[in-house]
């Protein structure tokens, strides 16, 4: 891989690397991918207005989360499937958090288990379910998570149904897979990739074997998951979840103010403000716009975290001076493992982290506790 300088290098290497439908399932958004233009923009519309004469000698980007120490204000993001675009890839990004020291969160949609990545890659770890109507699997996978010691349960909501992602199907990407001309070119245009595929086999979503008895392939077995997508779950659905769940438990996919507040009084111990990276409403407003809302709603009740977009340093002091405890990371450790396995995923943690502190020491902030709204000029 060549050197990468900063995410967009550990994108293009990514995009180099892989076949353009599996490329693009990972990269593309819903529709018109309004939203997740959106989110990268929000980040690009705040400016900086910075204090000079500080002493940044010594900068420290910790912070404490739940009672527990987290090198920087930053988690990693459920992500799905990454196995399609490298096996081993959840492993690796759950490896690189780890030795960074902060929190990960494994997707029930991962092609790593619950076990293998406990095992694997002990540290502060977080599972993310989503609701099937399967409420007797759902709760086995959450029971599966308790005994192997997650830390924390986190609750998507903004996936009652699948968005539509038009590059999926431009490029004849599907599940249940099928293969077409069309895919079959593109697939053999990167033989790396065609390689390690055929040597090793298309992965599997290993937590959800036996969701569907007669899923046998890895494709069918995706292809049951969005068929056992709950749309009648709500407040009081969640509530029990809450009841039953005895550690953290974080909502994944708040946007509302009103939704925000609820959630808090309902007994949830952290909010991410998240518009599921853009893949399902498009039209939706970005997560950067919407979580000062979200942030007054809450009133400092518990930590907010925002997701979205966040490809920079720079995006982490903006996130926090506009109210969040801390960012989630999805697309940005993808790319890099994905491109180049666990050393990619500690490459794209690595940028962030040096860029994070190279923008306190240009905006005269020696602590992340110290970045509020006055580092902004609008």
């Amino acid at each position: 891989m060549n050197p990468a300088y900063a995410i967009a290098d550990l994108r293009a290497a990514a995009q180099r690397r892989l076949p353009r439908a599996i490329f693009d399932f990972f990269d593309g958004g819903a529709e018109d991918e309004q939203t997740l233009s959106a989110n990268r923009l929000a980040f690009q519309q705040h400016r900086f207005l910075p204090r000079v004469l500080k002493d940044v000698s010594v900068v420290h980007t910790s912070t404490a989360l739940f009672g527990r120490s987290m090198a920087m204000p930053a988690a990693i993001a459920p992500t799905g499937a990454l196995g399609f675009g490298r096996h081993g890839a959840d492993v690796a990004i759950a490896k690189a958090a780890a030795a960074l020291g902060i929190p990960y969160t494994l997707s029930s949609t991962a092609t790593a288990s619950i076990e293998r990545i406990a095992n694997a890659a002990p540290g502060r770890l977080w599972f993310q379910a989503y609701i099937l109507k399967d409420k007797a699997f759902l709760a086995r996978l959450v029971e599966r998570a308790r005994v192997a010691d997650y830390e924390a349960l986190m609750i998507t909501v903004d996936l009652p149904v699948g968005g539509k992602r038009e590059r999926d199907h431009r490029n004849h990407f599907s599940v249940p897979f099928r293969f077409t001309p069309k895919n079959v070119i593109d697939f053999a245009q990167k033989p790396a990739w065609c390689w390690q595929m055929l040597r090793q086999g298309m992965p599997v979503m290993e937590n959800l074997i036996g969701l569907d008895e007669q899923a046998k392939s890895a494709s069918s077995m995706a292809s049951s998951v969005g068929r056992n997508y709950d749309p009648a779950f709500d407040w009081d659905a969640l509530q029990r979840m809450r009841d039953a769940w005895p550690r953290r438990l974080i909502l994944k996919g708040v946007m509302h103010p009103d939704d925000a507040d609820r959630a808090c009084a309902m007994g949830c111990d952290a909010i991410v403000v998240s518009n599921h990276g853009g893949r399902q409403l498009d039209g939706a407003m970005a997560t950067l716009d919407a979580l000062p809302a979200v942030v007054q709603a809450v009133a400092q009740r518990v930590p907010v975290f925002v997701d979205g977009g966040v490809r920079r340093g720079q995006d982490l002091v903006k996130a926090l001076a506009l109210g969040a405890h801390g960012v989630l990371l999805g697309r940005a450790t993808l790319f890099g493992a994905v491109s180049d396995g666990e050393r990619g995923a500690a490459r794209a943690l690595e940028i962030l982290q040096t860029e994070l502190v190279r923008t306190m020491q240009l905006c005269g902030v020696p602590n992340v506790g110290e970045i509020n709204a006055t580092l902004l000029g609008r």
